[in-house]
This record gives structure tokens, sequence and C-alpha cells, in this order.
């Protein structure tokens, strides 16, 4: 099972925190929100339980701080919107099964995309699911119909995700990498 040490729990915690809060507020406008990789990423960096729903929290206060301003449209802020907490679990969780699984080669590249994968998909059905059932807007609209509108938005889910998992894969291979010849000398 891949471990860091507490002090660097807590250095790559606050940096996922940064990251989140930063591409999830129209702080940074240009860069998709990261928020999907960050949960997939703090399962497996970070070990202790309450992290995940203190990230939610975190996650939520962005939220509701730029949907009371106007900043950004509250269409998505509705009673669905508790279904968030099962759907970043569920990326986190995957997060955590690679930790169990993680091998620094070729294979756990592999193992890496699945995890990612699956992780990603099942954040996005959770979710979906919630705002079909709760949102307030489908009343109308079957589910077989509803599934087929928003499936097209699963592949942007999934590209962002391996795009934000994958630029943290190179930055732990290159630190991987430099840490051991900086302990030799």
């Amino acid at each position: 099972m891949f471990t860091l040490s507490t002090k660097h729990q807590w250095l790559v915690g606050s940096i996922l925190l940064l990251v989140m809060l930063l591409t999830r507020s129209p702080m940074i406008d240009h860069l998709q929100d990261a928020s999907w990789a960050v949960f997939f990423l703090l399962g497996f960096y970070v070990r202790p339980l309450w992290a995940m729903p203190l990230f939610w929290l975190a996650g939520f206060a962005v939220d509701a701080a730029v949907t009371s301003t106007g900043i950004v449209s509250s269409y998505c802020y509705t009673p669905a919107y508790g279904f968030t907490f099962p759907a970043y679990a569920a990326l986190w969780g995957a997060g955590r099964w690679f930790a169990q699984h993680y091998r620094p080669d070729w294979q756990g590249l592999a193992t890496l995309a699945l995890a990612v994968g699956v992780g990603t998909a099942a954040c996005f059905a959770i979710s979906n699911l919630g705002f079909y059932l709760f949102a307030g807007y489908f009343e109308q609209m079957d589910a077989a119909a509803y599934s087929v509108s928003v499936l097209k938005y699963l592949p942007g889910y999934l590209q962002t995700t391996m795009l934000y998992v994958g630029i943290a894969a190179l930055i732990h291979i290159a630190v991987t990498q430099v840490t051991p010849a900086k302990t030799a000398h």
C-alpha cells in the first residue's frame, strides 16, 4: 500500500485543497474544475478518513458563496446537491483502492487508469441520478431520456479528471525519482 508520512500527507492535502478551491471558484475561470481529480488523489495520498468530508464541506462552502452572490448560476444548487457527497466518496474510494494496489511500473499505470475511469463513471452516475431524482427539473422526462441527454457529458468529465490525475502522476514520478537521490547523498 502506498502511504506518505503524516507531514507529507498534510502538505499534499493542503496543495489539493488549494487546487480544488482555485479551480472550483470563478477566481481562475480558464481552468476546468479539478474537484473530481482532487477527491481521487485525496483518497490515494491522505489517510485520515475525516479528510473526505472536510473537502466536501470546503467545496460546499465555495459553491454556496458563489451561487449566493450570483457570480455562478444556482441551477445545480438544489436538494440534489447532497448527492455530491456519495459521488465524491466514490472517487475518494477509488483513490483509496488504488493506494492498496499501487505499483510503480507500467501495470500500475494501467491500474491507475482503471481506478480513475471507474471512479469517475461512478461519480458521474451517482451525481446525475441524484440530480434527476431531486433537482425538480425533470418530472416530465423519463429516466432513459435523461440518461441519454447527460451521457454526452461523461467523456468531458473523464478527460478532465484523467488530465489532472495524469499531471499529478507525472509530479509523483518526478518526486519519487528525485527523493531517493537526495537521501543517498
